[in-house]
C-alpha cells in the first residue's frame, strides 16, 4: 500500500450543480450527502450558503444527518472590497452555516484581478488575507481555492506565488490550486507544481481541475504524483460547461492503480451504484461507456475477446469489475462467435453440451442474418433469449398470432380513433379481441394485454416504459426498414426487446410478444 494519503472533496452539490439541466431540491442534496458519505469521501462540499435560500435550508437540515466520516464543507468568496470581514455579508453567512469547513476562492490571476474585481493586486492579496485569517480565528478549518491558479502563474508567476504567500500568512490550512478554465495541459502543470513546490516544500496542497480539454482528471492525477494530498471533483463528472474533475475515474485509479489511500476497497465495491443512484437523483442519462461505472465498461462484443475472456477475464480487462461494483457484460451481434452465445446461454440459464453443436451453428449463422436486415441484441436481452429458446430447447411461445388489425380514425374535429383488433391462439384456444389506444402500438399492447390476462393474471404488472424507432435506411424512404425498440418493467425487473420490419406496426408487435413470452417464462417456472 502506498503510505500517500489524499483527502477527496466532492463539489457536485455545488460545482455540480452548475451543469446545464440539473437542479437539486434541498432532499435531493441531503439523499446525496448520504450517499457521498456512505463511498467513504473526506469532504462534501454543500452549496454556496446566503447565495439562495435553498443553500441555506441545506446547512441547516444536513446538521441532523448522522454522517459516518465526511465533513461538510461550505464555499464562499473572499471579502467585498469594500467591506471590513467583520461586516462582509459573504463571510456572515459563511460562518451561520455551521461547518467545520469552509473554502474560500480568491483571485490568483492578475488579469481577473484588474478585469472582474477591478481592485489593485495589492488590494486582492489584503482580502485575501483578512478573508482567510478572519476565518481561521472562528476556529474553522479552512481551504483556500486559488481560482485560475494555472493561467495566473502562467501571466504572472510572481504575483501567483504572492498569493500563496497571502494565504500562508492567514494560516490557511490547504492550498488548492485550481485549473478554472480547464485549459492547462499535463506537462505544464507539471512545471509549475514543480516549481512552487521548491519554494513552498512543506505547504498541504490540492487539485481542483475541470475538464474543457479533457484532462482533468489526468491533470489532477500528475498532481497526485507530484504529492498532492487533495482532490476536489465531482461524481459522473458533473459541472459547468465540459464539467469537473469526474472522481468515478480518478477514485478507482488511486486505490487500484497506486494504491494511495482515500476510500476503502470495501467502499469502492459500492462506487458503480452510487454512479447511477446520483444519475436517478439528477435525472440525467447514465453514460454507459464512462471508465470504471459505465454499463459498457466492462461489456464485450467480438467473438475473439469473448473466448479469451472465457478462460481468462484478464485478456480484456484492465480490472476485475467487481472491484467498483460493476459486471462483466457479453452481447451477441453478427461480429460474435460461438463463445458469447455459450456465455449467454449460461446467463440465462439454458444448459448447452455437445448435441447443441449443430444448432449452435444454426443460431450463430441466424442471428448474423437478422443483425444484417437490421436487429441489434445489445440492449435487447430478452429478444436474444427468446431467439435462443426458440433455436435451442423445446421451448412452445404462449402467444401465436392469426392476425391483427390496426384502425386509424381521423374526423372533422380533429379527433383520433385508433383501434386494434386481434386473433391469437393461446394455449391451443382462438381469441379475437380489440382495444383502442393513444396510438396503434399502444392499442395493440392493450389489446395482448387483454386476451392474456384472463388466461395469466401475472401480466398485470407488466408495462411498456420507453419506445424507440431508428430509419435504417433512410435513402429508402417510406419503403425503409426500421428497427423499434421497446423498454418494458415490472414490480422486479427492467428488459428491451426488438422488432425490425419495413412496417413499424410489424416490428413493433414482434417486440411486444417477446415481452409478454419473457413475462410468462419467468412467472410460470
Amino acid at each position: 500500500m502506498n503510505s500517500q494519503k489524499v483527502s477527496i472533496l466532492d463539489t457536485t452539490l455545488r460545482d455540480g450543480e452548475q451543469r446545464e439541466g440539473i437542479s437539486f431540491t434541498v432532499k435531493d442534496k441531503l439523499r446525496i450527502t448520504d450517499l457521498l458519505d456512505q463511498l467513504g469521501l473526506d469532504y462534501i462540499e454543500g452549496g454556496w450558503p446566503g447565495s439562495n435560500p435553498k443553500a441555506l435550508a441545506y446547512f441547516k437540515a444536513v446538521k441532523d444527518l448522522k454522517l459516518q466520516k465526511a465533513k461538510i464543507a461550505a464555499f464562499s468568496s473572499t471579502r467585498r472590497a469594500q467591506n471590513k470581514p467583520e461586516n462582509d455579508e459573504t463571510l456572515k453567512a459563511l460562518l451561520e452555516a455551521e461547518t467545520p469547513t469552509v473554502v474560500i476562492f480568491g483571485k490568483a490571476w492578475d488579469f481577473h484581478v484588474k478585469s472582474a474585481l477591478k481592485i489593485s493586486l495589492d488590494e486582492n492579496l489584503e482580502l485575501i488575507y483578512d478573508s482567510l485569517a478572519y476565518l481561521k480565528k472562528h476556529d474553522k478549518e479552512v481551504i483556500f481555492d486559488l481560482e485560475h491558479f494555472f493561467d495566473g502563474y502562467k501571466n504572472n508567476p510572481k504575483y501567483a506565488i504572492e498569493v500563496i504567500k497571502a494565504g500562508q500568512k492567514a494560516g490557511t490550512d490547504l492550498f488548492c490550486f485550481c485549473d478554472t478554465n480547464g485549459g492547462t495541459l499535463p506537462h505544464e502543470m507539471i512545471q509549475i507544481v514543480k516549481e512552487v513546490k521548491k519554494e513552498f516544500p512543506k505547504l498541504k496542497l490540492g487539485i481542483h481541475a475541470h475538464n474543457d480539454n479533457g484532462l482533468a482528471v489526468a491533470n489532477s492525477l500528475a498532481c497526485v504524483l507530484e504529492g498532492f494530498q487533495h482532490v476536489q471533483g465531482t461524481l459522473n463528472g458533473y459541472g459547468e460547461r465540459a464539467g469537473n474533475m469526474n472522481l468515478s475515474t480518478l477514485i478507482p485509479i488511486l486505490v487500484l492503480k497506486l494504491g494511495i489511500n482515500c476510500i476503502t476497497k470495501e467502499q469502492l465495491n459500492n462506487l458503480t451504484g452510487t454512479c447511477f443512484h446520483l444519475d436517478e437523483i439528477a435525472n440525467v442519462n447514465h453514460n454507459a461507456y464512462a471508465p470504471y461505472v459505465g454499463r459498457s465498461a466492462f461489456t464485450h462484443k467480438a467473438g475473439v475477446h469473448v473466448n479469451a475472456v472465457l478462460k481468462n477475464p484478464g485478456t480484456y480487462e484492465h480490472i476485475e469489475p467487481e472491484k467498483v461494483g460493476n459486471q462483466r457484460r457479453v452481447v451477441v451481434s453478427e461480429l460474435s462467435g460461438v463463445s458469447n452465445l455459450l456465455f449467454k446461454a449460461k446467463e440465462f440459464g439454458i444448459n448447452i453440451d455437445d448435441s447443441h453443436k449443430e444448432k449452435l451453428k444454426e443460431l450463430t449463422q441466424k442471428i448474423k442474418e437478422l443483425e444484417h436486415i437490421g436487429y441489434q441484441y445489445e440492449e435487447a436481452d430478452v429478444s436474444l433469449l427468446i431467439l435462443m429458446l426458440k433455436t435451442l430447447t423445446d421451448f412452445k411461445p404462449k402467444v401465436n398470432l392469426e392476425f391483427f388489425r390496426v384502425i386509424s380514425e381521423r374526423n372533422n374535429a380533429k379527433d383520433l380513433n385508433i383501434e386494434a383488433t386481434l386473433k391469437v391462439k393461446i394455449n391451443a384456444n382462438e381469441i379475437l379481441i380489440a382495444a383502442e389506444g393513444n396510438g396503434p402500438v399502444s392499442a395493440l399492447d392493450k389489446a395482448l394485454h387483454k386476451a392474456l390476462k384472463p388466461v395469466y393474471p401475472q401480466i398485470q404488472d407488466i408495462k411498456l416504459t420507453d419506445y424507440k424507432v431508428r430509419v435504417l435506411d433512410s435513402k429508402a424512404g417510406t419503403d425503409a426498414q426500421v428497427r423499434v425498440h421497446i423498454e418494458w418493467e415490472d414490480q422486479n425487473e427492467e428488459w428491451g426487446t426488438v422488432g425490425v420490419s419495413q412496417n413499424i406496426i410489424d416490428a413493433s408487435w414482434a417486440a411486444l410478444v417477446d415481452s409478454y413470452e419473457y413475462k410468462l417464462l419467468k412467472s410460470l417456472k
